[in-house]
């Protein structure tokens, strides 16, 4: 038998469709994790199984496109070996899923973890067919295959398109990965095809959304794990296209449409988090924290901090000597800085980016330090020393329940008072939360709860009218009329939210409805008066445009009775003006 014997494509197998990606018809592959050393158990439906002779290590399997390496024998179910890598002393290596070999190997073997050896037995139809391989393989024949998966070399396609192709060298730690808003610190040597070394960096920091030297780079650190080390194969229009790149100092001129070999290394990344999700308050983790839990709303934290404007200026210094302490959500400080610190791990060390919405503002403020310009960025470096989580409601028993419910209602109509609508529509919902499920209150604290759960969804709705988000404001409404069908207040702001979502004839409904009940309440027959306004004034909109309309086209159509039609126009909305 030749030493250099390849299996041939699974293209060669009777009746295949060659090359390319092939996949056992049927079911996915059966786990290995199933699997108990001695068993054997049929993979997909095409009639291949598994016996498995020894368990591999971990839980990971290659995927395809993977470069693995493997010890076989292989064998005709009488027993004559025609093939085995353990006889030539030599592993055999192949790309899994590319069609190298035949497809019973390609399915078999990627159910397989390292270390692992199985016994796979492979019907003809995902052998060599018809065919067989002369003349050591008669057709029609299954055979068996003793395999040993030693290693194997993750490839990946990871722009999907084959415009960058991954070889991992080395594994990384853990899982995670960076993410655009993330500063990696990279190691990279950037070689042409032939050989010719572009440029050598041991180390350089970047934003990964902002990319570095060629998009190639920014793409493949977004799939790369901490200590990851990868050889990048790149096409040229992940490198430098069809201009390529002239020669600058020490580095090669990149020529046009030249392809790239990059070995790149993942040395450690800092992660940003956007933490208002509009990019105004950004968290730069320069030291990870313990643990996983985090302050919540009303949490006392200590800290320690120093604040810097744009240019390096300190205006604020905290916690050297003692720690500062402060109150999440209470706005015993800016706002952004509140809700960054919310953010963080005890013992966590962040760098805070906070632009003025969520700062100072559009006024100039003084500090312990220094005066902050109206309309300035600036930035925290903060350490998060201890907290006090407040008690979350399933730790609290049902009158404490209905105490801490009532006391955010009244932080609530204080902020409201105050103008301050987002922040007081945050204490209403967060009242309610603590009364939502009542199946444990006894009668009495469900009536309190009822009554409470009806007075902050009241108030809600009439924050989201402040804050012009109308659907949110009428589905409050409905809320409490759902619990108190005649609540004339919840009807008067549904239909001041259905009025300005122009729902015209639901607005209706509701003033009528509410002034069934109270004929006299000023405030319901004010917004009546609104509200046949909003008629009259969509009534005459409405004609206007139907009479342009119906005038054009029987200026084209019948020319000498345009202007009755357009006279008739469309029927005016009508409204009940008894009120």
């Amino acid at each position: 038998m030749d030493d250099d014997f390849e299996f041939p494509t699974s293209g060669s197998v009777g009746g295949g469709d060659g090359g390319g990606d092939m996949d056992v018809p049927g079911d996915e592959p059966v786990s290995p994790a199933a699997l108990k050393v001695g068993e054997e158990r049929e993979i997909g439906k095409a009639g291949l199984r598994k016996k498995l002779v020894k368990e591999g290590e971990g839980w990971e399997t290659p995927s395809s496109g993977d470069e693995v390496e493997v010890h076989y024998t292989g064998t005709l179910l009488d027993g004559t070996k025609f093939d085995s890598s353990r006889d030539r002393g030599a592993p055999f290596k192949f790309k899994l899923g590319r069609g190298q070999v035949i497809k019973g190997w390609d399915e078999g073997i990627k159910t397989m973890k390292k270390g692992e050896n199985a016994i796979f037995t492979i019907p003809s139809e995902l052998a060599y067919g018809e065919s067989g391989s002369p003349p050591t393989i008669p057709p029609n024949a299954t055979l068996q295959f003793d395999v040993e998966l030693l290693s194997w070399t993750s490839v990946k396609d990871i722009s999907k398109d084959g415009g960058i192709l991954k070889k991992v060298l080395v594994e990384g730690e853990k899982w995670e990965n960076p993410k655009d808003l993330d500063e990696v610190f990279v190691k990279y040597e950037a070689s042409l095809e032939d050989g010719t070394l572009i440029l050598k960096s041991d180390g350089v920091e970047f934003t990964v959304g902002d990319g570095y030297f060629c998009p190639a780079l920014a793409k493949a650190v977004k799939t790369m794990k901490k200590g990851e080390k990868a050889l990048l194969t790149v096409m040229p229009r992940y490198a430098f296209g069809e201009t390529g790149r002239p020669a600058s100092g020490d580095e090669v001129a990149v020529p046009p449409n030249a392809s790239l070999q990059i070995m790149l290394e993942l040395v450690s990344w800092k992660t940003v988090s956007d933490v208002t999700k509009d990019k105004k308050v950004l968290k730069k983790t320069l030291k990870e924290g313990e643990g996983y839990e985090r302050p919540n709303d009303g949490a006392v934290v200590q800290v320690r901090l120093c604040g810097k404007l744009h240019d390096g200026t300190v205006f604020v210094k905290k916690g050297d000597e003692e720690p500062f302490e402060f109150k999440i959500d209470e706005e015993q400080v800016i706002d952004g800085l509140d809700r960054a610190v919310k953010n963080m791990k005890k013992g966590e060390v962040a760098l805070v980016t906070i632009q003025p919405e969520y700062a100072f503002g559009l006024t100039e403020s003084q500090q312990d330090l220094a005066v902050i310009p109206a309309n300035s960025t600036v930035s925290y470096e903060v350490e998060l020393l201890s907290f006090v989580k407040e008690k979350e409601s399933w730790e609290m028993n049902n009158q404490e329940k209905i105490d801490t419910a009532a006391r955010k209602k009244e932080e609530g109509n204080a902020s409201f008072k105050a103008g301050k609508y987002e922040r007081a529509s945050r204490r209403y919902e967060k009242a309610v939360k603590y009364i939502e499920y009542d199946s444990s209150f006894s009668d009495e604290e469900k009536q309190q709860a009822k009554t409470l759960k009806i007075t902050c969804n009241l108030n809600n709705a009439a924050c989201k009218l402040k804050l012009k988000d109308f659907k949110e404001a009428e589905k409050l409404c409905t809320k409490v009329l759902e619990a108190d069908g005649g609540n004339v207040k919840a009807l008067y702001r549904r239909a001041q939210a259905y009025i300005q979502l122009v729902d015209l004839d639901l607005a209706e409904q509701d003033i009528k409805k509410a002034l069934e009940i109270e004929p006299n309440n000023r405030d319901v027959k004010l917004e009546y008066k609104i509200l046949k306004e909003k008629v009259r004034e969509y009534n005459k909109r409405d004609a206007q445009f139907y009479g342009n309309m119906f005038a054009k086209m029987n200026k084209l159509e019948h020319p000498t009775t345009a202007g009755m039609v357009a006279k008739q126009g469309a029927a005016p909305m009508t409204i009940d003006s008894k009120a």
